[in-house]
Formats: C-alpha cells, sequence, structure tokens
C-alpha cells in the first residue's frame, strides 16, 4: 500500500524559508506524479504546486509562483517544497499527494486526480 508521509512543517516568520518534505513508501516512487496542496483554516484545499514523474513539467499556482519550489528525488523516494519569502497567507496544513495518472490533458489542478495523500504538516507564518 502506498504511503506518504509529511515532514518539516512549524513556525516560521514571514520572509523565512521553510522546506516540507514528503516521503513516499510502498510503491514504485518515479511512475507517480506528485503535487502539493494546502488547505487554511475556514478554506478549502488547494493546488499549490505539482511536477511530472521526472520532474520535467512543473507548475504552480499564481498565489505562489516565484516564491515556492517544487522537487524531487527518484533515488530518495521523496518529493518537496522549497518555501522562500512565506507570507502570514501561507499558513495552513500542507498535503503532498501522488497519482498514477499522466496522460496529456490530466487535471493536476484537481483534487480527485490523486490516488494517494499524506496525512498533512502544519506551517503557521507569523507577521
Amino acid at each position: 500500500q502506498v504511503q506518504l508521509v509529511e515532514s518539516g512543517g512549524g513556525l516560521v516568520q514571514a520572509g523565512d524559508s521553510m522546506r516540507l518534505s514528503c516521503a513516499v513508501s510502498g510503491g514504485t516512487f518515479s511512475v507517480y506524479a506528485m503535487a502539493w496542496f494546502r488547505q487554511a483554516p475556514g478554506k478549502e484545499r488547494e493546488f499549490v504546486g505539482r511536477l511530472s514523474r521526472n520532474g520535467g513539467n512543473i507548475e504552480y499556482a499564481d498565489s505562489v509562483k516565484g516564491r515556492f519550489t517544487v522537487t524531487r528525488d527518484n533515488v530518495k523516494d521523496e518529493a518537496y517544497l522549497q518555501m522562500n519569502n512565506v507570507e502570514p497567507e501561507d499558513t495552513a496544513i500542507y498535503y503532498c499527494a501522488a497519482t498514477k495518472i499522466v496522460l496529456v490533458g490530466t487535471p493536476f489542478r484537481l483534487l480527485g486526480t490523486y490516488e494517494y495523500w499524506g496525512q498533512g504538516t502544519q506551517v503557521t507564518v507569523s507577521s
């Protein structure tokens, strides 16, 4: 059974950086497209960023473009979310997600595309 475990969350000050990790086990990591989502209090879960199986195709939500970077290590079976210049509005629970669906036209920004999810890690940005 595929399991995703996020780590690296915590309390950070506005303007600082933080890196989240997502460790994947129970499957062949390199066959999964990976994504990060987040859910702020009282709001719906939203897309943050995603990358393809080999890391060649990457896209970001407009709200994080230029500040956040998604990467992956297919040897360590991990995905990462590097967050720079964080803002209080980035406060949320961050989730990593994985899917084997990699067809052209796949709606990678939608929650329903992903079969596997982590339990989430809290990120709190103080002003």
